[in-house]
């Protein structure tokens, strides 16, 4: 059922918006680290101005939701808040609806398909975590595909691996508008994670962008 969010976030001192609100900047500028033949990353730091603002008003508007699943014999909560919004559904932001074109845009020659489905998770203290994983539920199985991630608030680590375990694990902070791309193999073959933590860290949100039937 849907929940409510503290929010106590520390502003950035270099990410005022001005009166226009949230925009993005442009796409140029993207780094691209290979992290094996067949799959990579891009990162592209600030992508969002005004990403403060933005997590402000999500925070504060989506319709968040704790999801419970069986582990171990008994019932728990998932250690996050989840939202999420199917490609005909209005994004909680028009900036989200510019992002989510902007990045089928960009990407048009590689993916061969826009991205459609938005999927949000607020983590909201460092007890807040997400395990090793890839999104490998439907297509992402046995096809490559992308998934955009789009961060706001202060800064996690976002930890990737090769799947199964293993050397190297690679590690990059994301917030404040920060942009992540995991693109070619990657889902089938490395994992990525949001430890959890025991330093005081602020909140953040992080918004997937998939194509359809990635999750």
């Amino acid at each position: 059922m849907p929940t409510t969010a503290a929010v106590h976030l520390q502003p950035s001192l270099f990410d005022d918006p001005g009166p226009a609100g949230p925009a993005l900047g442009p796409l140029t500028g993207m780094r691209r680290e290979a992290l094996g033949p067949d799959a990579w990353v891009d990162l592209l730091p600030g992508w969002l101005h005004g990403a403060d603002r933005l997590f402000e008003q999500l925070a504060a508007e989506v319709p968040w939701w704790a999801e419970r699943r069986e582990m171990y014999e008994r019932t728990v909560e998932v250690p996050r808040l989840l939202a999420s919004y199917r490609e005909e559904d209005a994004p909680p932001h028009p900036v989200l609806g510019e992002a989510r074109a902007a990045l089928s845009e960009h990407y048009a020659r590689e993916l061969r398909e826009p991205f459609r489905t938005l999927g949000l998770c607020y983590y909201r203290d460092g007890r807040d975590s997400v395990a090793w994983h890839g999104d490998r539920i439907g297509r992402g199985a046995s096809r490559d595909t992308m998934v955009a991630i789009l961060s706001v608030g202060e800064p996690r680590p976002l930890l990737l691996r090769p799947r199964g375990g293993g050397v190297p694990v690679l590690r990059h902070r994301l917030g404040h508008g920060d942009l992540l791309v995991m693109g070619g193999s990657c889902q089938r073959t490395w994992e990525h994670a949001v430890p959890k933590t025991a330093r005081p860290v602020g909140p953040r949100i992080s918004v997937q962008f998939r194509p359809r039937g990635v999750s």
